[in-house]
């Protein structure tokens, strides 16, 4: 056999899979064609969060929206310990399907979490051949009436559940995210696709779902993107990315995943709340240290550092209750996807951007109290000089 015979055969024996190399499949041994077609069916889950209040009063708002909500823990439905559950479960409200303006209706359900974030999930059920998904993707990831009629429909219940929240945002902060929720792919024989099928025959085209193009990206790129995908059993994937997320599970399994992906936007949201709280705060603070003071607005100076570090202290206790409503330590699969998540959607990055806030403000208020501290021992230091002088002077007239 000539050489590039012989290095072409091993070529065709070897496929991506998940960053590296890897043995195909006997598909190429028994004749069939790497490029079966697939057909996928599911839904393109569109979520919009919006941060609608400091906090939801959970109790209060069941009882304002009545038997259409109920407590929403995550289904996981492999071993999981018993702490990784939501410490204050969402509230699930199913509502009416939504009318976009071209006719189409989309399914449609809101989801409230205690850390005053509000979920509108709008879902458009899909099937079609895998190749022709990326039309589809892009047409729903970039869809301003879709974001528009999941705002508009909270708003309008807005009136009904407002005596839950508690300080309300004057302005909505919010973040859309899309997931394609593969619930079957099967080949034209009605065989069942692999997570590794999938990844090695239709690669680019995941890589263009969870991004969003429609070209093709670059190997570099493509290979950045799949090199996380998780699987935990043969028949199941996850690919996630900043925009957009690809899962292939059954129904039941897969509605754990959609919880995580949630979960991780909504700690990005708030994360991004406090992170413009903290913006105003130290520019607020850099202001009135740069520029020129009276004498009796020096006397202030406690006040506004008292100011400045309980807001720092309510900052760190939100953080903290929001980063651990749901608990996940271990090395489970559960906490491996939701890691990923975090990573890949950009939640550690504005966590690490919070923490060095944080810890400027900390710095700034310390050194607030040890400029008043000077200035106060300035005074005495004054007040002590000016009665000794009057002592002289007392002496010196007698």
């Amino acid at each position: 056999m000539e050489p590039g015979t012989r290095l072409s055969a091993l070529a065709l024996h070897l496929t991506y899979n998940g960053g590296a190399m890897q043995p195909a499949t006997s598909q190429i041994a028994s004749g069939e064609p790497s490029t079966a077609s697939v057909t996928g069916r599911g839904f393109f889950r569109i979520l919009s969060f919006f941060d609608i209040a400091e906090a939801i009063d959970l109790d209060n708002l069941r009882a304002l929206l009545g038997p259409e909500a109920a407590p929403r823990s995550p289904g996981f439905v492999h071993l999981t310990p018993e702490y990784a559950q939501a410490q204050n479960q969402p509230l699930l409200e199913s509502v009416e399907p939504v009318a976009l303006p071209g006719g189409e209706k989309l399914e449609a359900k809101i989801k409230y979490y205690w850390f005053g974030v509000a979920s509108v999930e709008l879902s458009a059920p899909f099937e079609c051949h895998f190749d022709s998904l990326c039309g589809q993707s892009y047409r729903w990831m970039n869809a301003p009436e879709v974001e528009k009629a999941a705002e508009v429909l909270l708003r309008t219940r807005l009136q009904r559940f407002c005596p839950a929240l508690i300080k309300p945002s004057p302005k909505w902060l919010d973040e859309d995210y899309l997931v394609i929720d593969i619930q079957s792919a099967q080949y034209a024989d009605g065989r069942s696709a692999t997570g590794t099928e999938l990844l090695q025959h239709y690669g680019d085209q995941i890589t263009q779902l969870v991004r969003g193009e429609l070209a093709p990206l670059s190997a570099a790129e493509r290979d950045e993107i799949l090199r996380g995908a998780l699987s935990y059993y043969p028949t199941d994937l996850i690919v996630v990315g900043w925009a957009a997320a690809l899962v292939y599970d059954k129904p039941d399994a897969a509605s754990a995943i959609l919880d995580l992906l949630e979960y991780a936007n909504t700690q990005l949201l708030e994360f991004r709340y406090y992170d413009e709280l903290l913006t105003a705060l130290l520019s607020n603070v850099y202001s009135s240290l740069e520029g020129h003071e009276s004498f009796l607005s020096r006397w202030r100076l406690p006040r506004r550092a008292g100011r400045v570090n309980r807001l720092r202290l309510d900052i760190m206790d939100l953080a903290e209750r929001t980063e651990y409503a749901v608990k996940f330590i271990s090395d489970t699969y559960y906490a491996r996807v939701y890691r990923l998540c975090s990573a890949k959607i950009g939640v550690d990055d504005y966590k690490a951007l919070v923490g060095e806030k944080l810890k400027t403000a900390g710095e700034l208020y310390e050194f607030m109290v040890a400029q008043f501290n000077e200035r106060r021992m300035f005074a005495l230091e004054l007040v002590v000089a000016v009665l000794v002088l009057l002592d002289v002077i007392l002496l010196l007239r007698q």
